[in-house]
Protein backbone atom coordinates (compact mmCIF):
# COMPACT_ATOMS: atom_id res chain seq x y z
CA UNK A 1 0.00 0.00 0.00
CA UNK A 2 1.24 3.06 -1.50
CA UNK A 3 1.77 5.70 2.17
CA UNK A 4 0.75 9.12 1.75
CA UNK A 5 2.86 11.88 2.38
CA UNK A 6 2.34 15.88 2.73
CA UNK A 7 4.80 18.79 2.26
CA UNK A 8 5.87 20.63 4.97
CA UNK A 9 8.76 23.77 5.73
CA UNK A 10 11.22 21.34 6.52
CA UNK A 11 10.70 18.90 4.19
CA UNK A 12 7.67 15.77 3.79
CA UNK A 13 6.21 13.82 6.95
CA UNK A 14 3.68 11.05 6.64
CA UNK A 15 0.18 11.65 6.96
CA UNK A 16 0.60 9.09 9.99
CA UNK A 17 2.73 10.89 12.14
CA UNK A 18 0.43 14.06 12.22
CA UNK A 19 -2.04 12.47 14.09
CA UNK A 20 0.00 10.85 16.19
CA UNK A 21 2.20 14.64 17.13
CA UNK A 22 1.20 15.52 20.80
CA UNK A 23 -1.84 18.36 21.48
CA UNK A 24 -0.98 21.36 23.61
CA UNK A 25 -2.14 20.99 27.08
CA UNK A 26 -4.51 23.04 28.61
CA UNK A 27 -3.95 25.61 30.80
CA UNK A 28 -3.93 24.36 34.38
CA UNK A 29 -6.03 25.96 37.11
CA UNK A 30 -4.50 27.98 39.76
CA UNK A 31 -5.75 26.94 43.02
CA UNK A 32 -7.00 29.46 45.08
CA UNK A 33 -8.54 30.37 48.55
CA UNK A 34 -12.09 31.95 47.87
CA UNK A 35 -14.80 33.72 50.42
CA UNK A 36 -18.34 34.95 50.04
CA UNK A 37 -18.57 38.80 50.47
CA UNK A 38 -21.65 38.84 52.99
CA UNK A 39 -24.34 41.87 53.75
CA UNK A 40 -23.89 42.09 57.92
CA UNK A 41 -24.08 44.84 60.42
CA UNK A 42 -20.57 46.79 61.01
CA UNK A 43 -20.06 49.54 63.57
CA UNK A 44 -18.77 52.68 62.95
CA UNK A 45 -15.54 52.80 65.17
CA UNK A 46 -12.85 54.95 65.73
CA UNK A 47 -10.31 53.90 67.91
CA UNK A 48 -7.73 56.38 70.06
CA UNK A 49 -5.15 56.51 73.58
CA UNK A 50 -7.02 57.86 75.91
CA UNK A 51 -5.91 59.01 79.31
CA UNK A 52 -8.28 58.60 82.70
CA UNK A 53 -9.01 61.22 85.05
CA UNK A 54 -11.44 61.63 88.34
CA UNK A 55 -14.27 63.56 87.65
CA UNK A 56 -14.26 64.60 91.15
CA UNK A 57 -10.67 65.35 93.07
CA UNK A 58 -10.37 67.18 96.14
CA UNK A 59 -6.52 68.34 98.27
CA UNK A 60 -7.10 67.95 101.39
CA UNK A 61 -5.36 71.00 103.51
CA UNK A 62 -5.24 72.17 106.86
CA UNK A 63 -6.72 76.02 107.77
CA UNK A 64 -5.37 76.49 111.31
CA UNK A 65 -1.67 76.78 112.04
CA UNK A 66 -1.87 74.01 114.83
CA UNK A 67 -0.82 70.47 115.33
CA UNK A 68 -1.61 66.84 113.70
CA UNK A 69 -3.40 64.51 117.24
CA UNK A 70 -4.18 61.71 115.20
CA UNK A 71 -4.59 60.26 111.57
CA UNK A 72 -7.82 58.15 110.86
CA UNK A 73 -7.63 56.57 107.76
CA UNK A 74 -5.34 54.05 105.84
CA UNK A 75 -3.32 55.04 103.29
CA UNK A 76 -5.19 54.37 100.12
CA UNK A 77 -8.39 53.36 101.73
CA UNK A 78 -12.00 54.48 100.51
CA UNK A 79 -13.53 56.62 102.16
CA UNK A 80 -16.86 57.85 102.28
CA UNK A 81 -18.01 61.34 102.16
CA UNK A 82 -18.51 62.62 106.04
CA UNK A 83 -15.64 60.46 107.45
CA UNK A 84 -13.54 61.86 109.65
CA UNK A 85 -9.30 61.82 108.40
CA UNK A 86 -7.66 64.04 110.58
CA UNK A 87 -7.89 65.54 113.79
CA UNK A 88 -5.61 68.73 114.78
CA UNK A 89 -5.20 70.27 118.23
CA UNK A 90 -8.12 72.19 119.52
CA UNK A 91 -7.07 73.18 123.02
CA UNK A 92 -6.31 77.25 122.44
CA UNK A 93 -9.30 77.27 120.41
CA UNK A 94 -11.45 75.80 122.68
CA UNK A 95 -10.44 78.56 125.60
CA UNK A 96 -10.83 81.11 123.27
CA UNK A 97 -14.04 80.16 122.65
CA UNK A 98 -15.07 79.81 126.62
CA UNK A 99 -13.58 83.71 127.02
CA UNK A 100 -16.02 84.58 124.18
CA UNK A 101 -18.49 82.94 125.83
CA UNK A 102 -18.02 84.95 128.51
CA UNK A 103 -18.16 87.75 126.70
CA UNK A 104 -21.11 87.51 124.93
CA UNK A 105 -22.63 86.01 128.52
CA UNK A 106 -21.93 89.79 129.95
CA UNK A 107 -23.02 91.52 126.79
CA UNK A 108 -26.42 90.15 127.02
CA UNK A 109 -26.75 90.88 131.02
CA UNK A 110 -25.95 94.44 130.30
CA UNK A 111 -28.53 94.68 127.58
CA UNK A 112 -31.20 93.10 129.68
CA UNK A 113 -30.38 95.78 132.15
CA UNK A 114 -30.39 98.54 129.48
CA UNK A 115 -33.73 97.67 128.63
CA UNK A 116 -35.01 97.61 132.10
CA UNK A 117 -33.77 101.16 132.77
CA UNK A 118 -35.14 101.89 128.95
CA UNK A 119 -38.70 100.70 130.36
CA UNK A 120 -38.20 102.49 133.69
CA UNK A 121 -37.76 106.00 132.10
CA UNK A 122 -40.97 105.01 130.05
CA UNK A 123 -42.83 105.23 132.62
CA UNK A 124 -41.42 107.61 134.60
CA UNK A 125 -41.75 110.27 131.11
CA UNK A 126 -45.54 108.67 131.03
CA UNK A 127 -46.25 110.36 134.41
CA UNK A 128 -44.21 113.55 133.94
CA UNK A 129 -41.70 112.46 136.65
CA UNK A 130 -38.97 112.34 133.97
CA UNK A 131 -37.33 114.05 131.08
CA UNK A 132 -37.62 112.42 127.34
CA UNK A 133 -33.57 113.41 127.60
CA UNK A 134 -32.79 110.22 129.71
CA UNK A 135 -35.46 108.54 127.65
CA UNK A 136 -33.76 109.18 124.61
CA UNK A 137 -30.25 108.26 126.54
CA UNK A 138 -31.57 104.81 127.89
CA UNK A 139 -32.89 103.83 124.17
CA UNK A 140 -29.56 104.98 122.76
CA UNK A 141 -27.37 102.53 125.35
CA UNK A 142 -29.81 99.86 124.69
CA UNK A 143 -28.85 100.23 120.90
CA UNK A 144 -25.17 100.33 121.68
CA UNK A 145 -25.57 97.15 123.88
CA UNK A 146 -27.17 95.49 121.30
CA UNK A 147 -24.81 95.67 118.43
CA UNK A 148 -22.22 94.69 120.85
CA UNK A 149 -23.71 91.70 122.10
CA UNK A 150 -24.52 91.38 117.83
CA UNK A 151 -20.61 91.76 117.14
CA UNK A 152 -19.29 89.62 120.22
CA UNK A 153 -22.00 86.41 119.07
CA UNK A 154 -20.62 86.87 115.48
CA UNK A 155 -16.99 86.51 117.11
CA UNK A 156 -17.91 83.46 118.84
CA UNK A 157 -19.34 82.27 115.84
CA UNK A 158 -16.07 82.86 113.60
CA UNK A 159 -14.42 80.70 116.46
CA UNK A 160 -16.83 77.63 116.60
CA UNK A 161 -16.34 77.56 112.77
CA UNK A 162 -12.56 77.64 113.38
CA UNK A 163 -13.12 74.45 115.71
CA UNK A 164 -14.38 72.83 113.30
CA UNK A 165 -11.65 72.87 111.10
CA UNK A 166 -9.90 71.12 114.01
CA UNK A 167 -11.75 67.75 112.52
CA UNK A 168 -11.33 67.55 108.85
CA UNK A 169 -13.74 65.21 107.21
CA UNK A 170 -13.79 63.95 104.11
CA UNK A 171 -15.78 66.02 101.24
CA UNK A 172 -16.45 63.37 98.82
CA UNK A 173 -16.28 59.39 98.72
CA UNK A 174 -13.52 57.75 96.98
CA UNK A 175 -10.13 56.77 96.96
CA UNK A 176 -8.18 58.21 99.38
CA UNK A 177 -3.84 58.63 98.39
CA UNK A 178 -1.16 58.27 101.92
CA UNK A 179 -1.14 60.65 104.51
CA UNK A 180 1.75 63.47 104.13
CA UNK A 181 1.54 64.16 107.72
CA UNK A 182 1.59 61.95 110.76
CA UNK A 183 0.17 62.28 114.58
CA UNK A 184 2.41 65.07 115.77
CA UNK A 185 3.39 67.07 112.49
CA UNK A 186 2.94 70.42 112.58
CA UNK A 187 0.40 72.01 109.67
CA UNK A 188 -0.35 75.56 108.54
CA UNK A 189 -2.82 76.75 105.50
CA UNK A 190 0.78 77.78 103.85
CA UNK A 191 2.03 74.13 102.87
CA UNK A 192 2.22 73.40 99.70
CA UNK A 193 1.06 69.91 100.19
CA UNK A 194 -2.04 68.56 100.74
CA UNK A 195 -2.80 66.49 103.74
CA UNK A 196 -3.90 64.06 101.38
CA UNK A 197 -5.78 63.76 98.28
CA UNK A 198 -8.95 62.00 97.33
CA UNK A 199 -9.89 60.65 94.25
CA UNK A 200 -13.31 60.15 92.91
CA UNK A 201 -13.05 56.40 91.31
CA UNK A 202 -16.64 55.48 90.48
CA UNK A 203 -17.69 56.95 87.64
CA UNK A 204 -14.54 58.64 86.07
CA UNK A 205 -13.15 60.46 82.97
CA UNK A 206 -11.42 59.07 80.05
CA UNK A 207 -10.45 62.01 77.57
CA UNK A 208 -9.13 61.25 74.28
CA UNK A 209 -8.39 63.11 70.80
CA UNK A 210 -10.43 62.65 67.18
CA UNK A 211 -9.73 64.27 63.99
CA UNK A 212 -11.65 67.23 63.15
CA UNK A 213 -13.29 64.99 59.90
CA UNK A 214 -15.57 62.31 62.39
CA UNK A 215 -16.35 65.84 64.78
CA UNK A 216 -19.69 66.22 62.74
CA UNK A 217 -20.39 62.14 62.61
CA UNK A 218 -19.39 62.45 66.81
CA UNK A 219 -21.74 65.54 67.21
CA UNK A 220 -24.58 63.45 65.33
CA UNK A 221 -24.27 60.44 66.99
CA UNK A 222 -23.99 62.30 70.59
CA UNK A 223 -27.80 63.72 69.33
CA UNK A 224 -28.95 60.25 68.31
CA UNK A 225 -27.79 58.48 71.41
CA UNK A 226 -26.01 56.13 69.08
CA UNK A 227 -22.33 57.12 70.87
CA UNK A 228 -20.94 54.70 72.81
CA UNK A 229 -17.31 54.39 74.07
CA UNK A 230 -15.56 51.28 75.01
CA UNK A 231 -11.90 51.55 77.29
CA UNK A 232 -9.59 48.72 78.60
CA UNK A 233 -6.05 49.02 79.78
CA UNK A 234 -3.39 47.11 77.95
CA UNK A 235 -5.95 45.59 75.78
CA UNK A 236 -6.42 42.76 78.71
CA UNK A 237 -9.77 41.99 80.11
CA UNK A 238 -13.60 43.35 79.22
CA UNK A 239 -13.81 46.81 78.40
CA UNK A 240 -15.75 49.50 80.42
CA UNK A 241 -18.83 50.85 78.71
CA UNK A 242 -19.34 55.05 78.68
CA UNK A 243 -20.41 57.12 77.04
CA UNK A 244 -19.42 60.67 75.27
CA UNK A 245 -19.97 63.12 78.26
CA UNK A 246 -18.54 66.39 76.42
CA UNK A 247 -17.03 67.53 72.80
CA UNK A 248 -14.50 70.59 73.42
CA UNK A 249 -15.71 73.94 72.04
CA UNK A 250 -12.60 74.15 70.09
CA UNK A 251 -10.44 72.41 67.02
CA UNK A 252 -6.53 72.75 68.18
CA UNK A 253 -5.40 74.36 65.32
CA UNK A 254 -2.00 72.85 65.64
CA UNK A 255 -3.17 68.98 65.46
CA UNK A 256 -6.58 69.44 64.04
CA UNK A 257 -8.03 67.08 66.76
CA UNK A 258 -11.32 67.63 68.97
CA UNK A 259 -10.95 66.52 72.62
CA UNK A 260 -13.48 64.25 73.60
CA UNK A 261 -14.73 63.37 77.01
CA UNK A 262 -16.79 59.75 78.50
CA UNK A 263 -17.98 58.83 81.42
CA UNK A 264 -16.76 55.42 82.13
CA UNK A 265 -18.75 53.14 84.64
CA UNK A 266 -15.56 51.88 86.42
CA UNK A 267 -17.48 49.90 88.75
CA UNK A 268 -14.08 47.78 89.27
CA UNK A 269 -12.02 50.30 89.25
CA UNK A 270 -10.47 48.69 86.28
CA UNK A 271 -9.46 52.09 85.25
CA UNK A 272 -7.28 53.85 87.41
CA UNK A 273 -6.43 57.84 87.24
CA UNK A 274 -3.49 58.82 85.14
CA UNK A 275 -3.29 55.45 83.02
CA UNK A 276 -3.34 55.60 79.05
CA UNK A 277 -5.96 53.43 77.88
CA UNK A 278 -7.35 51.97 74.80
CA UNK A 279 -10.45 53.83 73.55
CA UNK A 280 -12.93 52.93 70.83
CA UNK A 281 -15.95 55.38 70.08
CA UNK A 282 -19.18 53.30 68.08
CA UNK A 283 -20.54 56.26 66.17
CA UNK A 284 -23.45 53.57 64.68
CA UNK A 285 -24.18 50.19 62.86
CA UNK A 286 -24.93 50.28 58.87
CA UNK A 287 -25.75 47.53 57.07
CA UNK A 288 -22.93 47.20 54.68
CA UNK A 289 -21.07 44.41 52.06
CA UNK A 290 -18.04 42.97 53.68
CA UNK A 291 -14.88 40.41 52.34
CA UNK A 292 -11.87 39.23 54.01
CA UNK A 293 -9.69 42.41 54.06
CA UNK A 294 -6.90 40.00 52.55
CA UNK A 295 -9.01 39.61 49.48
CA UNK A 296 -8.52 43.66 48.28
CA UNK A 297 -5.85 44.44 45.91
CA UNK A 298 -3.90 46.90 44.90
CA UNK A 299 -3.53 48.05 41.26
CA UNK A 300 -2.83 51.73 39.70
CA UNK A 301 -6.27 52.24 38.92
CA UNK A 302 -7.28 51.31 42.94
CA UNK A 303 -8.59 48.96 44.69
CA UNK A 304 -9.90 46.09 43.09
CA UNK A 305 -10.89 42.01 44.08
CA UNK A 306 -10.49 38.97 41.57
CA UNK A 307 -14.32 37.37 41.73
CA UNK A 308 -14.84 33.71 40.11
CA UNK A 309 -17.33 33.21 37.78
CA UNK A 310 -17.52 30.48 36.04
CA UNK A 311 -13.86 28.80 37.30
CA UNK A 312 -12.07 32.03 36.30
CA UNK A 313 -10.73 34.96 37.96
CA UNK A 314 -12.02 38.44 37.14
CA UNK A 315 -11.05 41.85 37.89
CA UNK A 316 -13.57 43.73 40.06
CA UNK A 317 -12.68 47.31 40.83
CA UNK A 318 -14.12 48.01 44.16
CA UNK A 319 -14.05 50.47 46.76
CA UNK A 320 -13.45 50.12 50.33
CA UNK A 321 -15.01 52.68 53.00
CA UNK A 322 -12.86 51.26 55.97
CA UNK A 323 -11.77 48.13 57.59
CA UNK A 324 -13.46 46.36 60.83
CA UNK A 325 -11.79 42.89 62.62
CA UNK A 326 -10.47 41.34 59.72
CA UNK A 327 -13.27 41.85 56.96
CA UNK A 328 -12.77 45.17 54.62
CA UNK A 329 -16.21 47.65 54.36
CA UNK A 330 -16.68 47.51 50.14
CA UNK A 331 -18.75 50.99 49.96
CA UNK A 332 -19.30 50.43 45.84
CA UNK A 333 -18.64 47.55 43.26
CA UNK A 334 -19.54 44.60 45.06
CA UNK A 335 -22.96 42.75 45.64
CA UNK A 336 -23.12 40.28 48.48
CA UNK A 337 -23.12 36.49 47.60
CA UNK A 338 -19.80 37.11 45.27
CA UNK A 339 -17.14 34.47 45.47
CA UNK A 340 -13.53 36.21 45.86
CA UNK A 341 -10.07 35.01 46.15
CA UNK A 342 -9.16 35.90 49.41
CA UNK A 343 -5.20 33.94 48.79
CA UNK A 344 -3.27 33.11 45.36
CA UNK A 345 -3.56 36.37 43.83
CA UNK A 346 0.11 36.49 42.80
CA UNK A 347 -0.31 34.34 40.20
CA UNK A 348 -3.60 35.66 38.59
CA UNK A 349 -4.43 37.69 35.81
CA UNK A 350 -7.66 38.84 34.58
CA UNK A 351 -9.19 35.43 33.42
CA UNK A 352 -7.05 33.28 34.62
CA UNK A 353 -8.45 29.69 35.50
CA UNK A 354 -8.72 29.10 39.36
CA UNK A 355 -9.31 25.91 41.43
CA UNK A 356 -10.72 26.99 44.67
CA UNK A 357 -8.57 24.83 47.35
CA UNK A 358 -9.79 24.40 51.23
CA UNK A 359 -8.65 27.46 53.45
CA UNK A 360 -5.80 27.19 55.51
CA UNK A 361 -7.11 29.28 58.39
Amino acid sequence: MASAAVATRGGWTPVGALAQAPQQPAPRAVPVEVAQSMRRAVPVQFDAIGTVTPIRSVAIKARLETVVTDVHFDDGAIVKAGDLLFTLDSRQLAAQIRQAEGVVARDRAQLEAAERDLKRHGELVARGASTTVNLDNARTQVDVLAATLKADQSALDSLQVQLSHTRIHAPISGRASAASVKAGNFVRPADAAPLATINQMAPVYVAFAAPQRLLAGIRAAVAAGTAKVEARVGGEGPPESGRVAMIDNTVDATTGMVTVRAVMDNADESLWPGTLVNTRLTLRVEEAVTVPVAAVQRGQAGTFVFVVRDGAALVQPVTVARNFEGLAVIAKGLEPGVTVVTDGQLLLANGTRVQPRPSRS
